[in-house]
């Protein structure tokens, strides 16, 4: 049993209940409402991020971008794979991928490091990874059913030719690395892990 505090520690105790209180209340508040954001992954530069679309994501922008931390990945920057999720056509913004659909994306991250590390080259631009179908349906010559919506498709370029990036990306698909679709485009190359070999 707890003893009734003496005049002279009092004060101390109503110090200490106060401080609790307001870290309880600061815990169940909006974060907005103490003008306080939970410190991001060391991975990521929210500094870099469009204030608006950083707001929208809440607190599943640090947890995503601790996800892509957790891959540890040589090659391919966290700060490269968020900035490709911060888009917007007209007035719609895309967005992090839903958490069910997180580990699609480590499967492909993992195989562009992996070619990146062998070709001892890095990434220059993730260009795009997931859409949302908002989003995908914005963007022009997209299909609705795009495996970016699943969140298994990255479209990378590096800084070395699109067509030899291309050319050994499927060479290593076609060795066994992974199973998905490759395309070429005149300056970037699209890889998915949709689980058949699929060309363009």
């Amino acid at each position: 049993m707890f003893d009734s505090p003496t005049p002279l520690n009092r004060r101390k105790v109503l110090g200490t209940l106060g401080a609790l209180s307001a870290s309880a209340i600061a815990c169940s508040s909006p974060a907005s409402a103490f003008f306080f954001r939970r410190p991001a992954s060391p991975a990521l530069h929210v500094d870099n991020l469009p204030a608006e679309w950083a707001d929208l994501q809440g607190r599943n922008l640090t947890n995503y971008a601790d996800y892509l931390a957790n891959l540890n990945l040589e090659k391919v920057a966290v700060q490269q794979v968020i900035e490709a999720h911060a888009k917007q056509h007209g007035n719609v913004w895309n967005s992090l991928p839903p958490q069910s659909l997180w580990k699609n994306i480590g499967i492909t991250l993992k195989v562009v490091d992996r070619i990146a590390r062998e070709i001892d080259t890095p990434v220059k631009e993730v260009i795009s990874v997931y859409r949302s179908p908002a989003y995908n349906a914005r963007c022009a010559g997209a299909k609705s059913s795009s495996w970016h919506q699943a969140n298994f498709a990255m479209d990378v370029s590096f800084p070395i030719s699109s067509r030899v990036i291309t050319n050994t990306v499927r060479n290593y698909r076609n060795r066994g690395l992974f199973r998905g679709g490759v395309g070429g485009y005149s300056n970037f190359t699209h890889v998915d892990t949709r689980g058949m070999n699929v060309d363009w």
